[in-house]
């Protein structure tokens, strides 16, 4: 990780990256308990850990990544994002949302506002996605 991205992050942490990381990792135990909704879990662990720190990763898609279909990238995959979308997904997205629209307010917290409203965006539809380096 770069100084510059290590900077970021620490800032992110700081200025509300914590507590949205922390509705992914109680979505993801929530999956957990659940039990059949383990698969959901994984991914919704994995998105925590990106949203503590996100600068200097990013999120694609793993087709683009592996050259291959897989089960999160076929129809059960899209049929696995409209489950997480009702269970858990609007309300993540919505966290991040409102986090976006407190830090627009300052110019300094453009570029954080900017990083959540890509994250709300991984909270609508995270099945099939991969956090690979930048």
């Amino acid at each position: 990780m770069t100084p510059v991205s290590i900077l970021l992050n620490l800032l992110w942490i700081l200025i509300g990256g914590a507590w949205m990381a922390f509705g992914w990792l109680i979505a993801a135990v929530i999956m957990a308990v659940t039990i059949i909704g383990l698969p959901w879990a994984r991914a919704a662990f994995n998105i925590a850990v990106y949203t503590l720190l996100p600068f200097g990763s990013k999120a694609v898609n793993r087709y683009d990544v592996t050259g291959m279909s897989d089960i999160g990238t076929g129809p059960l995959g899209v049929i696995g994002n409209i489950i997480w979308f009702v269970l858990a997904g609007w309300w993540l997205a919505l966290g991040h949302l409102v986090t976006a629209l407190v830090l627009a307010v300052t110019i300094i917290g453009i570029p954080f506002a900017w990083a959540h409203l890509k994250l709300a965006g991984i909270a609508l539809w995270p099945i099939g996605k991969v956090i690979v380096p930048a």
